[in-house]
């Protein structure tokens, strides 16, 4: 038996819960986890290796009706990691209500070997659970379908086996040894930019770039400054809001995410910073991490 290698793409809709279950995943067997900045900010790789195999896993956006050109990107990202897929684990909520438009179309011209996860069974009970696998069997016709619970490593294993098992013989896509230093705090600055991009109109995520500037690991407890990068000043005042509500809310939120991801208990300060046009400035694209 040889090398297996292959990339694997985690879909889904927003909240189904698909960074938990990344965490999960490359945790169980994390020997390393590297995220890497794309230049399109939001696809996120999570790589796990062994002597026998490399799992390139694949955090996409949420999947969402595109309001604005930053969804159309985003969204692309989603169809570049269907196209690139060896596999696909389509995360959906128990409770998620799905209509033909979204997740589906886009898995409509693949032909990777799809699971079905339906995350968070540990807020249901068996009779919905049973209907809810049937539904997906009959919808998708999928390799198979696990009844999962990410947040309680339920059926994690069962998922990694099908994962590995389905894996094509191929050498390692990356160094065995490829490891920054910046995971942790790519991760933090992901969560604070998803906050950005829910909680603000277009323009402001846009232009906005986040930077953590310290990330401190204690047992119990994280750490994390973080500096939110705007082009001006109008748009500064919008992210911190009347009174700071605004930059309150991001952080009480990015914080919830950070606590879930990390199991930590997550100590948060971030301030607003006004670069003008750092968008278009080759020395800052690169000081953050845009080759």
């Amino acid at each position: 038996m040889g090398h297996k290698a292959g990339f694997v793409s985690i879909i889904g809709k927003p909240n189904a819960g698909k960074s938990t279950l990344m965490n999960a995943l490359v945790g169980e067997k994390m020997s390393i986890i590297t995220p890497k900045a794309q230049t399109t900010r939001h696809r996120i790789l999570g790589i796990v290796n062994t002597d026998d195999y490399q799992i390139v896993f694949s955090d996409t956006p949420g999947v969402i009706k595109p309001h604005y050109a930053l969804h159309e990107s985003m969204m692309h990202q989603v169809d570049g990691s269907i196209v690139d897929a060896d596999l696909i684990l389509l995360v959906t909520d128990i409770y998620e209500e799905f209509d033909e438009t979204d997740v589906l179309k886009k898995l409509e011209g693949s032909t990777a070997p799809l699971a079905v996860l339906i995350n968070k069974i540990d807020k249901s009970d068996e009779e919905t659970v049973k209907a809810k696998v049937e539904f997906w069997q009959q919808k998708l016709n999928p390799k198979v379908v696990f009844a999962i619970s990410a947040l309680l490593n339920h059926n994690i294993t069962a998922v990694m086996d099908f994962v590995v098992e389905n894996l094509p013989e191929h050498p390692a896509y990356y160094e065995k040894d490829l490891l920054t230093d910046r995971n942790d705090r790519f991760f933090a600055s992901e969560m604070i930019r998803a906050q950005l991009l829910k909680q603000y109109k277009k323009e402001i995520p846009y232009s906005a770039e986040v930077i953590v500037t310290s990330f401190i690991e204690g047992d119990k407890l994280y750490r994390i400054s973080a500096e939110i990068i705007v082009e001006r000043d109008s748009q500064k005042n919008i992210i911190i809001g009347q009174g700071g509500k605004m930059l309150k809310i991001v952080g009480t939120y990015a914080r919830r995410d950070m606590e879930e991801f990390f199991q930590r208990k997550i100590f948060l300060e971030m301030f607003v910073k006004v670069i003008p046009d750092w968008r278009s400035k080759k020395n800052y694209l690169k000081k953050f991490g845009y080759e």
